[in-house]
């Protein structure tokens, strides 16, 4: 691990006076990102669910987080692909980036179970084949990919630029591409994502129960990642990242909230989108108990990037909390470089 950062699912209007509102889920989310920058935390990244009182539309989200902070990564974990316009949101994330200075970790996928049924074609998206909606989610990715790497996609006025010329989706952010995740939750997607040559997030669930650990199934994936990126002939360092909830207990607060979760909870098992699915535990206990659990999670050790899934109801000051008691106590052990050390970075592929 050299870096982490949180990964927050913007959860509001919920609980039994109603929780925080919208408006108040998002203020906090900028004031916690701004709060992490200044502790050195890696990352700021937020989850993507539509039709559901939690984030969505993050770019506007990221956006006010980019001009407000100076060193942390801003991104997502993930947008879901079936809902955008492929170039629509190549133009917006590449303004993003711009504005960001290239601080830009844009995590994209087929994306999870959403409430609505096929909500994608209420989007207006329609054609796909897959009850899940896998085929469109691919083929869109494929030209978003083609639109920020500057490929000419469209064809110019005549009346204007004269015969036989094409036009790129402008803005245009040099360097974006190799800023863009893909989700993977299983083997097959994380040999697909190697070849094709974009970052990976290895999934909060894994789509296979073989009866290992979360983590060595991850640790497994990431290899399996690594080797089809090495074998495709990519010539840079992958980044790859993976998401755990982790809570230092400092006081008789965090007890109250967490326990001593990581000695008592194991790895479950269920069914996701019509797949046996694996989930991985909660890690919560005093900060060197931590340290040696994490440093037994064979996935952590083997990402550059761990995500810190919190727990955003519970406000900007218990969170910057978590956040500082793992940046104090935990994160350093581990490998650690803060922010200000410059762009997180993954490891190189021999």
């Amino acid at each position: 691990m050299r870096s982490f950062g949180f990964l927050s699912f913007g959860h509001y209007g919920s609980g039994p006076n109603g929780g925080m509102s919208a408006a108040e889920s998002l203020h906090s989310a900028i004031d916690l990102s701004v709060g992490a920058d200044r502790l050195g935390v890696n990352g700021a990244y937020f989850r993507v669910h539509h039709f559901a009182r939690q984030s969505a539309s993050p770019l506007p989200l990221l956006s006010a987080i980019a001009a407000k902070t100076e060193n942390i990564e801003v991104g997502t974990g993930v947008i879901d692909m079936r809902y955008e316009n492929p170039l629509q949101l190549a133009e917006e994330a590449a303004a993003l980036d711009l504005i960001a200075d290239g601080r830009v970790a844009l995590g994209i996928s087929r994306g999870s179970p959403e409430p609505a049924l096929r909500g994608w074609e209420a989007f207006g998206y329609t054609g796909s084949e897959d009850p899940r909606g896998a085929d469109l989610a691919q083929e869109k990715f494929d030209l978003f990919l083609r639109a920020i790497r500057g490929e000419r996609l469209a064809a110019a006025d005549p009346a204007q630029y004269g015969q036989n010329q094409r036009l790129r989706v402008e803005p245009h952010s040099p360097g974006l591409d190799s800023r863009i995740w893909w989700g993977a939750g299983s083997r097959d997607t994380a040999r697909r994502t190697g070849e094709l040559g974009v970052n990976m997030m290895s999934s909060t669930l894994l789509t296979e129960a073989t009866g290992d650990a979360f983590s060595d199934l991850q640790a497994e994936q990431i290899d399996i990642f690594r080797t089809a990126w090495r074998d495709a002939g990519h010539d840079r360092a992958p980044r790859v990242s993976v998401s755990r909830s982790v809570f230092p207990i400092m006081n008789d607060r965090d007890r109250l909230y967490f326990g001593l979760g990581s000695r008592e909870q194991h790895d479950q098992v269920g069914i996701i989108d019509g797949f046996r699915s694996t989930f991985g535990k909660t890690y919560a206990d005093e900060p060197d108990r931590l340290v040696e659990q994490l440093r037994q999670d064979a996935a952590v050790m083997e990402a550059d990037t761990l995500m810190l899934t919190i727990p955003n109801q519970l406000g900007t000051d218990f969170n910057l909390h978590v956040l500082e008691s793992f940046a104090k106590y935990v994160a350093p052990a581990l490998g650690w470089k803060p922010n200000t050390e410059g762009p997180a970075e993954g490891y190189p592929i021999s």
